[in-house]
């Protein structure tokens, strides 16, 4: 039927620029609506975390270690999941969790780019606590790319940073079915943005944002899909440190030097608050929502920004990379 408008240069554009002018012209009750709700948020009621079951990965540290200390203070079952390693801190996060508040954690070694991995430790936890209530996909790795790298050496970045949160949530649905539960995902505003030398992690979590958008259709409502698009936290990923330790380009200073970032606690706080809420999506810091707009509504002043931001990052790698 439309055809015809789309075929034609004038008309196809004729329709775009239309569209963009009706978009101006709707986005101050837009913005009135999104204040509204932002507004209302501030009253909505918290969920009851007394005695509910939180699944988290990557809890060993970073977000997913605050986060895990934020369920415990509102007295939640917590299990807590990393890949065993000799520096690995899971068993002191256990600990912290339970003073914090929490009755009773359970804390298991695995590996979530494994899928029998994946599915022990859902089971085991449905097994200890009877149920589960919500499942936070937190682990994942931020190795920089560079032309100049063997594409090889990235795969792990997709099977950590994206299939490491479908496993679990596959094995998971059935269960937080049975009690309305909620699913966080920590993607980034990265797998919107795109910034240079993000390479393979950007892709990992755009096709995280994708997944779970389209799972958000299928599961809803008795699954609350919540997805973290974060700008940069301040981390251990972030660190020129972290970035010693994979594949990819290596740091010579931390990226906190280089980009605005924002505390890790109450990054964590926030982020806890607002699922508590009932919230479907979660960017921090906030000015992180202006970069989505201006991306694709001004693509060549996204660009800009970025390429004014580049002779900062290359100066910030090491010259072997």
């Amino acid at each position: 039927m439309y055809e015809a408008y789309f075929n034609n240069k004038f008309t196809n554009a004729l329709v775009f620029y239309t569209s963009l002018l009706l978009l101006f012209l709707v986005s101050p009750f837009l913005f009135l609506w999104e204040l509204i709700n932002n507004i209302g948020s501030c009253f909505r009621c918290h969920e009851n975390m007394t005695r509910k079951v939180v699944l988290i990965t990557g809890a060993s540290s970073g977000l997913g270690e605050l986060m895990a200390y934020e369920y415990a203070k509102r007295g939640a079952y917590l299990a807590v999941i990393a890949i065993k390693e000799p520096e690995s801190r899971l068993e002191q996060v256990a600990d912290k969790a339970r003073e914090l508040g929490s009755p009773d954690v359970l804390f298991m070694f695995a590996d979530v780019s494994k899928v029998d991995e994946c599915r022990m430790f859902v089971d085991e936890t449905v097994k200890h606590f009877g149920q589960l209530d919500h499942l936070v996909c937190n682990a994942g790795i931020g190795p920089l790319y560079s032309i100049n790298h063997d594409v090889i050496k990235f795969a792990p970045v997709m099977d950590i940073n994206f299939w490491g949160s479908v496993y679990p949530t596959h094995f998971a649905i059935s269960h937080l079915m049975k009690t309305n539960g909620k699913i966080i995902v920590n993607a980034s505003c990265a797998g919107v943005l795109n910034p240079p030398k993000g390479g393979f992690y950007n892709a990992s979590k755009a096709a995280l944002i994708s997944f779970y958008e389209s799972l958000r259709f299928e599961v809803s409502p008795k699954i609350t899909i919540t997805i973290l698009t974060l700008g940069f936290i301040q981390t251990n990923i972030i660190t020129a440190k972290y970035s010693t330790k994979g594949v990819g380009a290596h740091l010579r200073k931390d990226f906190g030097d280089i980009f605005p970032t924002m505390g890790a606690e109450p990054c964590a706080k926030a982020i806890v608050n607002r699922i508590c809420k009932g919230a479907t999506s979660i960017t921090e810091p906030k000015f992180i929502k202006a970069l989505f707009l201006i991306k694709f509504l001004f693509p060549r002043l996204h660009s800009f920004y970025f390429n004014m931001f580049l002779p900062s990052i290359n100066s910030s790698l090491k010259r072997d990379d």
